[in-house]
């Protein structure tokens, strides 16, 4: 298959693995391998439904507003100094996010979720200004750390749930680089920084 009919999965494959869809898997782990599977299923509702809206709708609308006010392609936040204050916004709606869900008393693991997540937005902030990293293979190098780390905490065998996030972070790697938004050097660092931060977080949460 040449280069030209790959460019379309690609683009399919970076908005199927959005980077906002960590604490959304996060949230599904939890609720499949602990004590929280015996929530009843209306709160576990609740709790995606309140995990979504601000750590994807709210984030992925402000972005995509401040990208058309600028009159900006996508290719334009592939820049690093135009990528600052998309990061601010996502930095932002994660610690609203948090806070509600420390307001309605919302169990501890779930939150910790949120603080891994927002650790990794601010990691891969502060390295933007040196070096651009893929905020895509951040966010499915921090679902991996977190099956990783959960997996030490509840005790449960994770070998099928990393292989299948470590397929799909190589999938991922391989179409960010075909659409020329990263380097390789980019995609190794974002996932590093998306695992090692998740992973050491809900270890010490």
């Amino acid at each position: 298959m040449s280069e030209k009919k790959l460019i379309p999965v690609a683009r399919m494959l970076s908005l199927l693995f959005t980077p906002f869809y960590l604490p959304i898997v996060g949230m599904i782990a939890l609720f499949a391998f602990s004590y929280l599977s015996l929530l009843p299923w209306q709160y576990k509702l609740y709790v995606v439904i309140t995990t979504y809206f601000f750590t994807i709708l709210l984030p992925t609308v402000l972005i995509h507003s401040y990208r058309k006010y600028h009159g900006w392609s996508l290719y334009h936040l592939g820049k690093r100094e135009k990528r600052l204050i998309p990061y601010i916004i996502s930095i932002l709606s994660y610690l609203a996010c948090y806070h509600i869900m420390r307001w309605m008393h919302f169990p501890h693991f779930m939150s910790a979720i949120i603080v891994a997540a927002l650790f990794v937005q601010v990691v891969c902030a502060m390295i933007n200004n040196w070096l651009k990293v893929s905020t895509h293979m951040a966010a499915i190098g921090g679902m991996t750390g977190g099956v990783a780390a959960f997996s030490f905490i509840f005790g449960f065998n994770a070998i099928w749930w990393l292989s299948v996030l470590i397929i799909i972070a190589g999938l991922l790697g391989t179409a960010r680089m075909l659409l020329r938004l990263h380097t390789l050097s980019e995609i190794c660092t974002g996932f590093l920084v998306g695992f090692v931060t998740t992973f050491f977080v809900v270890l010490i949460i």
